[in-house]
Protein backbone atom coordinates (compact mmCIF):
# COMPACT_ATOMS: atom_id res chain seq x y z
CA UNK A 1 0.00 0.00 0.00
CA UNK A 2 1.45 3.65 -0.97
CA UNK A 3 2.21 6.15 1.25
CA UNK A 4 -2.14 7.49 1.21
CA UNK A 5 -2.20 9.20 4.59
CA UNK A 6 -0.24 12.64 4.56
CA UNK A 7 -0.02 15.17 7.36
CA UNK A 8 0.45 18.82 5.88
CA UNK A 9 0.21 21.22 8.96
CA UNK A 10 -1.33 24.28 5.82
CA UNK A 11 -4.37 21.17 5.94
CA UNK A 12 -6.92 20.12 8.32
CA UNK A 13 -4.48 22.03 11.12
CA UNK A 14 -1.55 19.12 10.45
CA UNK A 15 -4.30 16.29 11.00
CA UNK A 16 -3.96 13.28 8.79
CA UNK A 17 -6.04 13.58 5.80
CA UNK A 18 -5.64 11.31 2.67
CA UNK A 19 -3.04 12.16 0.20
CA UNK A 20 -4.17 14.58 -2.45
CA UNK A 21 -7.88 15.35 -0.80
CA UNK A 22 -8.99 17.13 2.26
CA UNK A 23 -10.38 14.68 3.86
CA UNK A 24 -9.37 13.94 7.57
CA UNK A 25 -8.96 10.42 8.06
CA UNK A 26 -10.73 10.57 10.99
CA UNK A 27 -13.89 11.52 9.17
CA UNK A 28 -14.03 8.40 7.06
CA UNK A 29 -13.00 6.46 10.54
CA UNK A 30 -15.99 7.90 12.42
CA UNK A 31 -18.28 6.76 8.87
CA UNK A 32 -16.93 3.03 9.61
CA UNK A 33 -17.31 3.22 13.50
CA UNK A 34 -21.23 4.34 12.02
CA UNK A 35 -21.50 1.02 10.36
CA UNK A 36 -21.40 2.95 6.73
CA UNK A 37 -19.91 0.38 4.11
CA UNK A 38 -16.99 1.00 1.80
CA UNK A 39 -18.64 1.30 -0.82
CA UNK A 40 -21.52 3.81 0.75
CA UNK A 41 -19.28 6.00 1.76
CA UNK A 42 -17.12 6.26 -1.69
CA UNK A 43 -20.67 6.41 -3.48
CA UNK A 44 -22.74 8.79 -0.68
CA UNK A 45 -19.85 10.93 1.35
CA UNK A 46 -16.49 10.84 -0.73
CA UNK A 47 -16.63 9.57 -4.37
CA UNK A 48 -12.87 10.57 -4.89
CA UNK A 49 -11.83 7.59 -2.83
CA UNK A 50 -11.40 4.35 -3.41
CA UNK A 51 -11.25 1.28 -1.25
CA UNK A 52 -7.55 0.95 -0.83
CA UNK A 53 -7.57 4.44 0.45
CA UNK A 54 -10.21 3.85 3.33
CA UNK A 55 -8.22 0.76 4.04
CA UNK A 56 -5.21 3.21 4.66
CA UNK A 57 -7.30 5.22 7.03
CA UNK A 58 -8.59 2.13 9.12
CA UNK A 59 -4.49 0.93 9.03
CA UNK A 60 -3.82 4.46 10.07
CA UNK A 61 -5.76 4.50 13.18
CA UNK A 62 -4.09 1.11 14.66
CA UNK A 63 -0.47 2.21 13.95
CA UNK A 64 -1.42 5.64 15.62
CA UNK A 65 -2.73 5.15 19.29
CA UNK A 66 -3.70 8.94 19.24
CA UNK A 67 -6.62 8.63 17.39
CA UNK A 68 -9.83 8.87 19.38
CA UNK A 69 -13.19 7.99 17.67
CA UNK A 70 -16.34 9.22 19.73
Amino acid sequence: MKNQITVDPNVHFGKPCVTGTRIPVLNVLELVKEGVSFQQIIEDYYPGLGIDDIRACAARSFSDRSFRIR
